[in-house]
């Protein structure tokens, strides 16, 4: 527990980026994608598959340099991401050193490490910025409340071949603390949705629940424990912000269709 309280406190820099927002939130977006594509393919190292870092990187590199150069264009995204998925195929034509599986990683990292939380970075452009608090307190709170909910009340294992620790009860806790948590936010930051932001509370409880159960599933296939050691207590970058990954283009998507 002490370990665990020290390395949240190491993630408190976070909070002053997402207060500042802008050009800050799109460094520290930009470098937990490049850390963690490290992470994410140094797992299928691990069981003999060979992603491309090279075409990785420098898709996570062109993704947010176009951002920084064009602006929030919602046609750039397109042509970026059918150029990855164009990419990533070309990286399979050596077909006497790589397989099909390679290539498929290479692309699934781009998508999911690189592209998932730049849509933290669209929010914070758009006319409801404040939104990117609930990114956070949608992953983290449901995963304090599901953590302390368990601990007091769980009986009942959700999903024992992922996750052994984690329980119904503790899920029911964490979509609980979510939506309190977004609730209150709302009702001090952005009253005008306070209810809508009490719903992205509970179904991004839910979604980052998801997050976490699929960085869960690709460590039990991949036979590693953590992605990393980068931050004591909680492993690399992608275990800390696989809820996170997921959630951000939830919020996004939510304002996009149910706010705006």
């Amino acid at each position: 527990m002490k370990t665990r309280i020290i390395s949240a406190l190491v993630m408190l820099p976070l909070l002053a980026v997402l207060y500042f927002g802008g050009i800050w939130l799109v460094g520290a977006a930009l470098l937990i994608s490049v850390i963690g594509v490290k992470e994410f393919f140094d797992g299928f190292n691990a069981c003999d598959i060979r992603p491309s870092r090279k075409i990785a990187i420098a898709m996570a590199v062109i993704l947010y340099a176009g951002y920084l150069t064009l602006g929030n264009v919602s046609d750039f995204v397109g042509v970026w991401l059918v150029a990855s998925v164009m990419a990533s195929l070309v990286y399979g034509w050596d077909i006497k050193s790589r397989g099909i599986s390679d290539s498929i990683a290479t692309l699934t990292g781009i998508v999911y490490v690189v592209l998932f939380p730049y849509f933290i970075v669209l929010i914070d452009a758009s006319r409801y910025k404040h939104l990117t608090w609930l990114v956070l307190i949608a992953a983290f709170g449901a995963d304090i409340m599901a953590y302390f909910s368990g601990m007091a009340f769980g009986k009942h294992k959700m999903a024992p071949n992922l996750s052994p620790k984690k329980t119904i009860e503790g899920a029911i806790g964490g979509l609980a603390g979510a939506s309190i948590f977004s609730a209150l936010f709302g009702y001090f930051v952005m009253p005008d949705i306070v209810v809508q932001c009490a719903i992205i509370g509970v179904l991004g409880g839910a979604v980052s629940m998801a997050g976490d159960l699929t960085a869960s599933a690709f460590k039990r296939q991949m036979g590693i424990k953590d992605y990393g050691k980068i931050i004591p207590g909680h492993g690399g970058i992608l275990d800390r912000f696989d809820s996170v990954l997921f959630v951000a283009p939830y919020v996004y998507y939510f304002s996009v269709f149910f706010i705006h």
